[in-house]
């Protein structure tokens, strides 16, 4: 719940927009449900989580990473200045956490019963938006735009003994990237004012060592209210 917080000012600036909106054009505001994808890096880390130098690594055993794939939950707005233009942002968190390494060699060194590395996944994007098709019933959405990434890693695990039994969650580190972003997605009004938008976006991702690709690709299906004229 904390890491939705640090995005609420985003959300509250877009929420202020709406007033505005109303006089000019129109202003979208929605919540999506999806999934992101990476391929997995070909790299192995070792147990001190550093690159693998081969069968007889000394920090070894070497493991293989997964790839990314993961559910995401966003939020986001859109402020159409005009009928064909307009701008926007949108986060996209993933709400659970993803096994990314098992350190089990490590917990037995340290008394532990299982040790592992895991991570969430977020997105953000400031776009510019482009609707060559608007009708009363759908619209085209053309976006493109920069913002971040950010991936951040927890220590998870369990450790037992004849009194307890104890699972364990504790921040680790964070990594934070560049990206530039792109996406598309057809708006289809249900009512005047109540529209679903299923949406494909992808964003290239500076120096993202952790997968095998810098680049996420992402579906999402947006549920959302519009204000204004559309």
């Amino acid at each position: 719940m904390r890491h939705f917080f640090r995005y609420l000012p985003l959300l509250a600036l877009l929420i202020l927009a709406m007033p505005w909106a109303n006089a000019q054009s129109a202003f979208d505001i929605g919540i999506g449900f999806g999934a992101a994808q990476d391929s997995a890096s070909s790299t192995q880390l070792n147990q001190a989580l550093l690159p693998c130098t081969g069968p007889n690594d000394i920090n070894g055993p070497c493991v293989s990473t997964p790839s990314l794939s993961a559910f995401m939950l966003g939020f986001g707005g859109d402020l159409m200045l005009w009928k064909h233009f307009g701008v926007g942002a949108d986060v996209s968190i993933q709400p659970a956490k993803q096994t990314y390494l098992n350190l089990n060699s490590s917990a037995a060194l340290s008394g532990l019963n299982t040790l592992s590395l895991q991570t969430r996944l977020t997105l953000y994007d400031f776009d510019a938006i482009a609707q060559p098709i608007s009708t009363k019933r759908a619209s085209l959405k053309i976006k493109g735009g920069i913002g971040g990434a950010n991936l951040k890693f927890y220590e998870s695990g369990s450790a037992s003994n004849s009194l307890f039994n104890q699972n364990f969650s504790q921040y680790f580190a964070s990594s934070n990237h560049f990206q530039i972003h792109g996406g598309l997605g057809v708006q289809i009004y249900l009512t005047d004012h109540v529209f679903v938008r299923p949406e494909f976006d992808i964003h290239w991702v500076r120096n993202l060592n952790e997968f095998g690709r810098e680049t996420i690709t992402q579906e999402m299906v947006w549920l959302g209210y519009s204000w204004g004229e559309h």
